[in-house]
Order: structure tokens, then C-alpha cells, then sequence
């Protein structure tokens, strides 16, 4: 990793953007001396940010966004009624590819139903409601990363 005059090394930023394409990591951070590089996924956009590691860093340091997709939950209920997501991972809508999905709009839901999968680690996690209602928005895509406390499925 370098520094230059200009900056940041931004092949070290696409490099490291490029890691977390290539393993579905949601973030990624790097030292060196008193350098600190981290990336990280949101939805599907990749933000870096480096920073001095001295305490004395509020302005210098510098962000690097990459295009942002537009996001299924732009703007997100984040109500009472929102079923959050307990971990990072990766929501899914099925059971498996090409299944019947979980959920539908407008469908009814008991306390305790699976409402979708997290795979975490290589584990799937089943989300189940937390209560009995029904589904009025999905807010996520499926095979999608989710991050924690992101707004997953309204439940009213």
C-alpha cells in the first residue's frame, strides 16, 4: 500500500472493493503504519474510507464511493411493525433457488413463521415473524446483503 501526493492509492481501494465482490464480504479494513483503509458494502453499494490514524484526522480523511444501484428500500419503515435483520449475511426470499418464496405481499403471517433465510458464515438462518400479521412490504431483493438492523419485512 502506498501513498501518494494526491491521496489515497485508489488501485489499493479497487482492490480491496474487488475482495469483497469476490468473497460476498459486507467490509473489509486494512493497516499500515499509521494508515487506515476500510471498505465497506451497503446494499449494493462500496464505499472506502481512509484515514490517518492520528486523533487529529477529522478533515483529512477521504471517501471513495462507488456508483450506487438503486436500493429496493430507498426509504425504509423502520416502524414498530419492521422485522430487522439479527446479522450480517445474505436474505433470501426461498428456501432454495427457484422455490416457492416465503412470503407475499399481502399474504397472512403467524408468530413464529419463517419469513426468510440469512445465510451467515455458510449457515442459513431461518427469520422467523415476530408476530401474527400481515406482510404489507418486502424490502429486500432476493440473494441480497443485508447488514444488522437493516428494515427486512413489514408485518402489521
Amino acid at each position: 500500500m502506498s501513498i501518494k501526493k494526491s491521496g489515497v492509492d485508489q488501485q489499493l481501494i479497487r482492490d480491496l472493493a474487488g475482495i469483497l465482490n469476490d468473497t460476498n464480504l459486507t467490509e473489509i479494513e486494512v493497516e499500515l503504519g499509521d494508515l487506515k483503509v476500510r471498505v465497506s458494502r451497503q446494499a449494493q453499494a462500496v464505499h472506502a474510507i481512509a484515514q490517518p490514524m492520528s486523533v487529529a484526522a477529522a478533515p483529512a480523511a477521504v471517501a471513495a464511493t462507488a456508483p450506487t444501484a438503486p436500493a429496493a428500500a430507498a426509504v425504509a419503515d423502520t416502524s414498530k411493525n419492521a422485522v430487522t435483520s439479527p446479522m450480517v449475511g445474505t436474505a433470501y426470499a426461498s428456501p432454495s433457488p427457484g422455490a416457492t418464496p416465503f412470503i407475499e405481499l399481502g399474504q397472512r403471517v403467524r408468530e413464529g413463521q419463517t419469513l426468510l433465510i440469512i445465510e451467515a458464515m455458510k449457515t442459513m438462518n431461518q427469520i422467523p415473524s415476530p408476530r401474527a400479521g400481515i406482510v404489507t412490504a418486502i424490502l429486500f431483493e432476493d440473494a441480497q446483503p443485508v447488514e444488522y438492523g437493516e428494515p427486512l419485512v413489514i408485518v402489521e
